[in-house]
């Protein structure tokens, strides 16, 4: 896992989990990075730079760097002329599911009470993305 200034000792004393948690998705763009590759399975460089609007491209190569090193993300290099590189989330990603799906409930109700998910089904709350057993992918419905 990368250094920060939550891997020291001092800080992991405080709790463990919450400080092992807070080091691995403490960057500033690692959690709309793990929820756009979660909701679309798989995402390019390109198009999650277009997503996260803001973001540079050394930043965004950084964060996918630190969320592959955690084990949150797969790359997959293709040997193509352009190059392409996908990113999707591994077991331990598709397990952090469910959290992701509750921060998006807590924030629509705490601090988006107005939001109307533009995803369709008639719903209010963005989709669920469930955990597709058959081929450990996410979905969005």
């Amino acid at each position: 896992m990368p250094e920060n200034k939550f891997s020291d000792q001092k800080a992991l004393a405080r709790c463990v989990p919450m400080s092992m948690l807070q080091a691995v998705i403490g960057g500033k763009w690692k959690i709309l990075i793990l929820w756009y590759v979660a909701f679309y399975k798989v995402q390019r460089f390109g198009e999650l730079m277009r997503r996260l609007d803001g973001i540079t491209q050394s930043t965004l190569t950084k964060q996918l760097r630190e969320l592959e090193g955690d084990g949150f993300l797969h790359r997959k290099v293709y040997s193509e002329i352009p190059p392409r590189v996908e990113y999707s989330l591994t077991e331990l990603g598709n397990s952090f599911i469910p959290v992701l799906e509750t921060m998006m409930a807590w924030s629509e109700g705490n601090l988006c009470p107005d939001y109307v998910c533009p995803y369709g089904k008639g719903r209010k709350n963005e989709p669920e993305i469930r955990l597709n057993e058959a081929d450990n992918t996410a979905s969005p419905f």
